[in-house]
């Protein structure tokens, strides 16, 4: 495996903003795209996404084989709710290891949560999507969305040994369709994929982020 930059590696935070204007659009307007509801909130902020980067997903969707769709979880998450997952997780991670320093619980909660000062979900940059069927069954892609590195031993990671062979190939034709769309995924989370964000930037040798974080 790769080695892997994490949120918290400062050289992303280092990355400047020049943030486009772009505005946040509502994913659930095209008819072609299946939204799930299980990150469903009052306001709708999950279901949406800067138009730049629904344009990409919705061209990843056409480089699918026959028979697949993706399956959209949750695009943009407001600052508050970020830093309420951030902190809920490194708070899980500060009990279960005393002995690390602020640094190591910071690094580590970055597997699973991005700091909220960088995180691409806040910037409406981020997307959380699976595969399913014509007929709507969710494809085996080795854990479920949004499995944490405990609860998946290490198989929430994109390139994790140990993932069957279905489940490896099922990433793979995902990550090709996004990839080929503009995407860049989180190797930590096969699930998380972003365009126009810091972490974008650093991965696709841009020299600034075109997505900040904003409110809806």
């Amino acid at each position: 495996m790769n080695e892997i930059v994490l949120m918290s590696d400062p050289k992303i935070a280092a990355i400047p903003v020049a943030d486009c204007g772009e505005p946040l659009v509502d994913v659930r307007l095209q008819e072609s795209l299946a939204v799930d509801s299980r990150k469903a909130d009052q306001s709708g902020a999950f279901a949406h996404l800067r138009e730049g980067v629904l344009i990409r997903l919705l061209k990843a969707q056409e480089l699918l084989p026959g028979g697949v769709r993706l399956l959209f979880v949750e695009g943009y998450r407001p600052p508050t709710l970020q830093r309420f997952y951030f902190e809920r997780y490194a708070d899980h991670l500060r009990a279960d290891n005393p002995d690390w320093s602020p640094a190591q619980v910071r690094e580590a909660a970055s597997r699973y949560v991005s700091p909220p000062e960088i995180a691409p979900h806040s910037a409406g940059a981020a997307v959380d999507l699976t595969l399913i069927s014509a007929d709507g069954r969710e494809l085996d892609m080795g854990t479920r969305v949004n499995a944490s590195p405990e609860e998946s031993d290490g198989a929430c990671y994109t390139d994790a040994d140990g993932v069957g062979s279905e489940a490896r190939a099922n990433r793979r034709v995902l990550g090709d369709a996004l990839t080929a769309a503009g995407l860049v995924n989180y190797p930590t989370e096969w699930w998380h994929w972003s365009y126009g964000d810091r972490y974008w930037a650093l991965q696709a040798d841009a020299d600034s982020a075109v997505y900040g974080p904003r409110e809806l």
